[in-house]
């Protein structure tokens, strides 16, 4: 670009400041949450691989099941591994989930895991030692060693008495024996070394190991023993010790993409929302200048110049905006940090990693999307004739809306037709047929929007008549030009169509626990315990013990396999017909023998039907024939299917046994809330089990529902206040370009206060056609989505209509709140100097 026009473009920027800081400020926003997504899971990543690099150190070989629901590698296993040549040693290691207990309560790991494992002396370990900071390791049955962070968050020191629950053997007293660092923080992890002979009691069946730790003899290279190894024994996973790292680090990777990709897709859904108010922006700044820009044109600029003005303009917001940015992206990862260390989320910290690739990125995504917004805006600067655009009346002149609308309605019937068809099912690919459909219709409406805010707001105008002539002016102007209107009201159309969405997928989850459990639960009383935990085995009976219960049913997680298929279901330790309805289809109801009871949607794609017999695999490769005495209806309670006592005891070895819930039914007549003080102090010793009536039961999901939702609108609110930064945006160059016409009405006689109170009814009248078509938007689109989702148990749709009408009335205030400053502005409008401005 030749100097003068650099020139021009430099000076240009320079004199609109506040523009250029709105216009920065929607850049700034997008790609900083684009990079706080980079740099938080890259923080957490570095900080895993330093916390994984430590596994497995000193380890030649590691040898484990191929499956991690197997028991193990038995111990006949073990001893050929043992005699196996080029061996030095060989370290067989278990370890289970446990729960540290302290003062009565479980220690809080904030959803890192909680493990126990064998502790083996240097002379039987193969893998470095643990480093102790105080007191000794284990050395005999009931002492127990913990990690430096699980002691800190317990309050314990070496000699301390303390407590611990494993899932499958109860609750044990325990002396600390002592404290063992680890090389990196380790957030919320407890981990808890035993002495090896009450670990194998504790996580075994006596009969099983969880690995085999090996070291290579003297002279014998550790390929040559992993090979030797992995020919011997075919069925198992024989890895060397980098390997074993690079899959620990692997798996934490694939778990930190999904965290990566969900936080990704907020920000660019703010950076799309971004990109229409970017949009919006340059053109207005090119309706602004039309004038000049056509006198550049007459002294001798050409189209090309004009045009790269305009994207230099654009590339230079782009590349401030993309550094603010990141800057602010990194300020919002510590933030982020910062926040779940608070709420106490047990992740472990590191320093900030920023790599180059998160800041070519916020580089690359700011100029981009900014450059790429003002494309249009620029080419049309650069089509204008230079005779024309001085002409006074050239900058209202507007092109026809006939062929986008009729493009808008195309898609329109394009995206309902498909949302429809998608509906009629379940699952996957109807998931995926409803997301097309809704992006036609979300193209459909950025299209038509246009032509649709002259009805809809000229409806809404109607409101605001009670103002007089100010409340007619308002209204002519938010439709005097439906394309500024549209695009300013796009932005909010979008958050809302989301925040509409997901609070119907919340509304409709909490509907449809209550149906399920107002419907198919018959028990008075629920026992629960922690996830991954269970209740601990004992509670189940201690509640039958209690005056006023009638039934006590456990009911118990079972795992085996059918033709190589995982399959999972449950299993009552008694006949559950008094604590849970459901609908038998088919057979009988009875559990005999081994026989099982399983669903229609499982008995389809198994090719099942009532009396046949099957064949399973238990977790410990036996072979069993099984009688399908019934089908029922799909039921979220029941699982896919449901087995016999005796068959659980068959196919679940003791150490991986566990109660999931435990359902009580009163007596006739019984005393409820005696009755519930009974179950509780049955159950104190337990300490990690909950006693919940059924509100309660289903209050418990509905927070779990609600800590979801939140999260979701966290994210979102990012994009919604990029939206009224727009409105900010639109309003305040609305009234520069509006300068010699309010400069009119204060000659005339109109006040401050009534130019103020226009600038106001008409952001708020934006505001709220942007809020109604989102809300209408995200309603048709939710029932869409959460039909497709039925198969998982949400099969009662509901609409927060309370939510609703709120974000309604809200979108009026954010509106009045956004023209505060425009208003003002406009209010102070030289008449004179205005009305002389050429």
């Amino acid at each position: 670009m030749a100097s003068p026009m650099r020139t021009v473009t430099l000076r240009n920027l320079a004199a609109h400041k506040v523009r250029l800081a709105l216009t920065l400020l929607s850049v700034v926003l997008g790609t900083a949450f684009v990079a706080g997504s980079f740099v938080f899971t890259d923080t957490l990543q570095r900080t895993f691989d330093g916390i994984f690099a430590d596994q497995a150190k000193g380890v030649d070989v590691r040898i484990e099941p191929e499956s991690q629901r197997s028991l193990g590698i038995p111990n006949d296993v073990v001893d050929r591994v043992t005699a196996t040549p080029g061996l030095r040693a060989a370290a067989p290691a278990v370890q289970g989930a446990v729960v540290l207990l302290q003062n009565g309560h479980a220690v809080q790991t904030g959803g890192a895991p909680s493990w126990g494992r064998s502790y083996l002396p240097p002379g039987k370990n193969v893998a470095e030692a643990e480093h102790f900071v105080s007191g000794a390791p284990p050395a005999v049955p009931g002492q127990v060693a913990i990690n430096s962070g699980g002691a800190r968050k317990a309050g314990l020191r070496a000699g301390d008495r303390t407590r611990v629950l494993v899932p499958a053997r109860g609750t044990m007293d325990m002396t600390v024996s002592g404290i063992y660092d680890m090389s990196s923080d380790s957030g919320g992890f407890i981990g808890l070394l035993f002495e090896d002979t009450q670990a194998r009691q504790l996580f075994t069946d006596g009969e099983h190991v969880a690995y085999v730790d090996i070291a290579a003899a003297p002279g014998v290279s550790p390929d040559v023993l992993r090979d030797r190894l992995a020919r011997i024994l075919p069925d198992y996973k024989v890895h060397d010790g980098n390997q074993v790292r690079a899959d620990l680090k692997q798996q934490v990777g694939n778990a930190l993409k999904f965290v990566n990709y969900f936080l990704l897709a907020f920000g660019a859904i703010a950076l799309l929302v971004g990109t229409f108010i970017i949009y919006n922006t340059f053109s207005m700044i090119v309706a602004q200048r039309l004038r000049e820009l056509a006198l550049l044109r007459a002294i001798g600029a050409d189209r090309r110049q004009v045009g790269l003005s305009v994207v230099a303009e654009a590339a230079l917001i782009g590349l401030i905006g993309s550094v603010l940015g990141l800057a602010a992206g990194i300020g919002l990862a510590f933030g982020l940090s910062a926040l779940l260390n608070a709420f106490d989320v047990g992740l472990p910290t590191g320093t900030m990693q920023v790599t180059p690739r998160t800041v070519a990125v916020a580089l690359a995504i700011g100029v981009v999307v900014t450059v790429g917004s003002a494309y249009a805006p620029a080419r049309r600067a650069a089509s204008i004739p230079p005779v024309e655009a001085m002409r006074e009346e050239f900058a209202t002149i507007g092109d026809s809306l006939r062929g986008r609308t009729g493009i808008g309605a195309a898609l329109a019937v394009l995206g309902v037709v498909l949302v429809v068809l998608g509906a009629q099912h379940t699952g996957g690919h109807a998931a995926a047929v409803v997301g097309v459909g809704a992006a036609a219709m979300i193209f459909a409406v950025l299209f038509a929007a246009p032509a649709l805010s002259r009805p809809v707001v000229g409806a809404l105008g109607l409101a605001v008549r009670a103002f007089g002539p100010i409340g007619t002016m308002a209204r002519n102007n938010a439709v005097r030009n439906p394309r500024r209107t549209a695009a300013t009201a796009f932005a909010l159309t979008l958050g809302l169509m989301l925040v509409t969405a997901i609070g119907m997928l919340g509304a409709s989850a909490k509907a449809s626990v209550g149906d399920l459990v107002d419907k198919g639960v018959g028990a008075d009383y629920i026992l629960m315990g922690p996830q991954m935990i269970g209740v601990p085995p004992g509670a189940a009976q201690a509640a039958r013990s209690v005056t006023g219960v009638s039934d006590v049913v456990a009911f118990r997680g079972v795992a085996f396999q059918v033709g190589g298929k995982q399959m999972t279901g449950t299993s009552p330790d008694r006949p559950m017909d008094p604590v849970l309805r459901f609908d038998l289809r088919h057979g009988t109801a009875a559990l005999t023998g081994n026989s099982i009871l399983v669903s229609e949607t499982e008995a389809a794609q198994q090719k099942w039907k009532a009396g046949q017999q099957v064949e399973i695999t238990s977790v410990d490769n036996r072979k069993l024939q099984v009688t399908v005495a019934g089908v029922y209806a799909d039921s979220q309670l029941l699982g896919p299917l449901v087995v016999s006592g005796d068959l659980y005891d068959q196919v679940m070895p003791v150490s991986l046994r566990t109660d999931l819930v435990v359902l009580i039914k009163a007596a006739p007549g019984a005393d409820l809330a005696a009755m519930r003080g009974g179950l509780v102090k049955a159950t104190e010793s337990y300490v990690v089990v909950q006693v919940q009536d059924r509100d309660e039961f289903k209050g418990e999901r509905g927070k779990q529902i609600d800590t979801m939702l939140a999260i979701l609108y966290g994210l979102l609110a990012l994009a919604v206040v990029i939206a009224i930064l727009g409105i900010v945006n639109t309003l305040a160059l609305s009234v520069v370009e509006r300068r010699r016409e309010i400069g009119m009405l204060r000659a005339v006689g109109t006040q401050r206060p009534q130019i103020r109170r226009t600038i106001y009814l008409e952001s708020a009248l934006i505001a709220i056609f942007g809020a109604v078509v989102g809300v209408m938007l995200g309603l048709g689109l939710g029932v869409g989505f959460l039909r497709t989702l039925s198969n998982l148990g949400l099969g009662t749709i509901a609409v927060p209509w309370g939510q609703i009408v709120g974000m309604l009335i809200g979108s009026g205030v954010v509106g009045v709140l956004a023209a505060l400053w425009p208003a003002v502005r406009a209010a102070r409008t030289p008449p004179l100097a205005a009305i002389a401005d050429l």
